[in-house]
């Protein structure tokens, strides 16, 4: 069971890196885009600067909008195989002085915590992109529908969820059996 968790984790994130990669090159596409057809229009270049405009050298259209549904994407793709290995942000100043049965019992704790924070949102999220599925809310600029970002974020909170709920289960068995 824990292969088929893990590999579910590390696919989720290299998903999420694939996506994050793509919103860097479209950014830098995006700038380089800006700044060329910003001297374009400057002048300097002459009619070959007059061509890149008739060309349509610019920003990417909507560049902010798919970053936001990418972003949102990649940080729940991230979230499981975090939650898996416990690459979460700890501060462990008063448990360090414990004794292993105390700090698996406050580590089991915290799974438990996070995974019903996991599910929590899930469920949230679900019920978002019910709403904007059923509206037909689309982004300003390039008419995108926005369930779609809820969809693809559903799906790597659903993978989060069922990795959450794993972790705390072998954190409780670990903690009862110390």
């Amino acid at each position: 069971m824990h292969k088929i968790i893990s590999l579910l984790a590390r696919v989720m994130a290299m998903l999420g890196g694939l996506v994050l990669c793509a919103l860097v090159v479209m950014v830098c596409l995006s700038i380089i885009g800006r700044e060329v057809n910003g001297i374009a229009h400057g002048g300097y270049l002459g009619g070959f600067g007059d061509w890149l405009i008739a060309q349509g050298i610019g920003p990417i259209t909507g560049d902010f909008e798919l970053i936001e549904a990418g972003i949102a994407f990649a940080i729940f793709a991230f979230l499981p195989l975090t939650q898996l290995t416990g690459a979460h942000a700890t501060v462990d100043i008063f448990t360090s002085g414990l004794g292993p049965k105390a700090n698996n019992l406050i580590a089991a704790f915290w799974s438990v915590v996070m995974a019903a924070i996991i599910l929590l949102i899930t469920w949230r999220l679900f019920a978002g992109m019910q709403d904007k599925l059923r509206y037909g809310e689309t982004t300003f600029l390039i008419q995108f529908p926005v369930w779609w970002a809820y969809a693809a974020s559903f799906v790597a909170a659903l993978v989060a969820s069922i990795v959450s709920l794993y972790c705390a289960a072998m954190r409780l068995i670990g903690a009862r059996t110390i």
